[in-house]
């Protein structure tokens, strides 16, 4: 099992993917809106989305899990 995390706090704005889907390493997930800037999540492993941990307009810390992965 895998997981991408969030880089940094901030809104959680936009989530691009959901449970089942497959997504490819570099693959944009999610979007962080931070200090009035749009920071884009991106999926450092690929795999099949398990869980989205978060939902849109959440507030979100750095390290936070967003999403799990099945490997």
């Amino acid at each position: 099992m895998g997981a991408i995390s969030i880089q940094m706090a901030g809104n959680l704005w936009k989530i691009h993917v959901k449970a089942g889907d497959q997504i490819e390493k570099g693959q944009e997930v999610a979007i962080l809106e931070s200090m009035k800037m749009e920071i884009p999540i991106v999926a450092d492993t690929a795999g099949k989305v398990r869980e989205v941990k978060k939902n849109e307009g959440d507030f979100v810390d750095e390290g936070e899990v967003l999403i799990e992965l099945d490997l």
